[in-house]
């Protein structure tokens, strides 16, 4: 292979990586805790969008579970949007794992 055409292929790769990377940005992932009282939302390039907590999960006295259980669905989304970004990477670079490509 020529080095034109091996160019030529790099910057081809890179346009399809930078539109799989735009399609991570506007796709959602999900996670709720205690039983959907807690909910996360992030995109799959892994940015947190919002967090819902149902008021009967607000307990004064026990601040330290409701910590915890935002701490757990911030926690699962990411690594659920981590999992759909390595997915659709490992699609444009055949499974090949390339530094700094997913989150």
């Amino acid at each position: 292979m020529n080095i034109a055409k091996m160019l030529k292929e790099a910057q081809r790769m890179q346009e399809r990586m930078a539109e799989a990377q735009s399609g991570l940005a506007s796709r959602t992932v999900e996670a709720s805790t205690g039983g959907g009282k807690v909910r996360v939302t992030a995109t799959a390039a892994g940015d947190l969008t919002s967090i819902k907590i149902d008021p009967q999960v607000v307990d004064p006295a026990d601040v330290e579970m409701l910590e915890d259980l935002v701490l757990s669905a911030v926690r699962q989304v990411l690594e659920d949007a981590k999992k759909i970004a390595g997915d659709e990477m490992g699609k444009l670079t055949g499974g090949i794992k390339i530094p700094g490509l997913t989150a």
